[in-house]
């Protein structure tokens, strides 16, 4: 390829880039920042997709519906986010322990230091968590992932969303109820185990 080929294919792709960036950057933030809550993890997660939206033109992959490409990754990252950082309170799935006290969720899985089979455990539960919680309607896992995960509270929830807290009491129920079916099969399988 001669050089002025090669300058001319880039500047292309520059272009293309930035009508991208231009057109999905705001709303793409506002997608991430009504799922995190800390401003410098929101601003890090965009980062972190348009630097993969560049590499992907970078290297010639061909992306269909480059909009919902970028939300899936957005997607990816926050979950990715959210298992780096420990889970506060699960208390719908806390169980008792023989000695009283409550289980979180990170207690019930099996420890990253149990070696290679506790790593591939921990790794297939926590993917099925992932895929249980994308089957749920938007509005249940917003409330679901907020409460949870993100430790916020129902009624700073009520008072950013214009909800009340029964509702999102309600939708929280419902996102339990689903999760807890979904995941039975899989817990049961490694209970037996």
């Amino acid at each position: 390829m001669d050089v002025a080929l090669g300058a001319e294919m880039t500047s292309e792709q520059d272009r293309r880039i930035s009508e991208i960036v231009e057109r999905e950057r705001a709303r793409l933030r506002n997608f991430i920042r009504r799922r995190v809550a800390d401003p410098g993890d929101a601003e890090d997660i965009l980062q972190d997709v348009l630097y993969e939206l560049v590499g992907a033109y970078r290297a010639m992959k061909p992306l269909e519906q480059v909009s919902a490409w970028m939300f899936r990754v957005a997607s990816n990252r926050i979950i990715d986010l959210f298992r780096k950082k420990k889970p506060e309170a699960f208390s719908e799935a806390a169980e008792v322990g023989e000695d009283g006290e409550l289980l979180t969720l990170d207690d019930l899985l099996p420890s990253p230091d149990g070696g290679p089979e506790a790593v591939y455990a921990r790794g297939v539960l926590l993917d099925e968590m992932d895929a249980a919680l994308d089957e749920l309607p938007d509005e249940q896992r917003e409330v679901f992932v907020a409460h949870e995960l993100q430790g916020r509270s129902f009624k700073e929830l009520a008072a950013e969303s214009g909800l009340s807290v029964n509702t999102l009491l309600s939708r929280k129920h419902y996102a339990v109820a689903h999760l807890r079916r979904r995941l039975q099969a899989i817990h049961d399988e490694f209970k037996k185990a």
